[in-house]
């Protein structure tokens, strides 16, 4: 089956609130190898300005997957996800995410388009606060090769 081109555009709503926790923050920046105490140290992360630490820039990954995981896995989008390789990933961020946000993500098949024999699917996953702050939009390419 190809991919569905009538899924351009098409939005999947949001699935349910991610709580981040300066637990979950200081894993995140461990398992990437960022030391930086704006991850770790509360009182550093105050000091710089922020309410809270804060989030390494890559976190919104594990927001923004979640969701567009659920877009992706459409069967009516028709990808097989056993040929996806990752293309391209980018963040656009208001503020940083900072532990103690409650975050929500929606996502949009933003574009599908061939490269060779190779089918790309960008999606565009914006992230807000649940009482509607704007974070982060999330910006990401998958290749379906072909």
């Amino acid at each position: 089956m190809a991919v569905n081109l009538d899924y351009i555009g098409r939005t999947f709503p949001a699935a349910e609130p991610y709580e981040v926790s300066r637990v979950k923050i200081a894993e995140f920046a461990d398992a990437i190898g960022d030391p930086s105490p704006l991850y770790r140290d509360r009182d550093a992360a105050r000091a710089a300005g922020h309410r809270d630490v804060i989030a390494p820039p890559t976190f919104g990954i594990v927001i923004s997957m979640a969701n567009s995981g659920q877009a992706l896995a459409d069967p009516g989008l028709g990808l097989n996800y056993a040929m996806v390789v990752h293309g391209e990933q980018r963040f656009t961020y208001a503020r940083p995410i900072t532990a103690g946000d409650v975050l929500i993500a929606t996502s949009t098949i933003s574009g599908i388009r061939t490269a060779g024999r190779n089918v790309l699917v960008s999606t565009t996953t914006d992230i807000q606060t649940v009482s509607g702050e704007h974070v982060c939009t999330a910006h990401s390419t998958l290749a379906e090769r072909g």
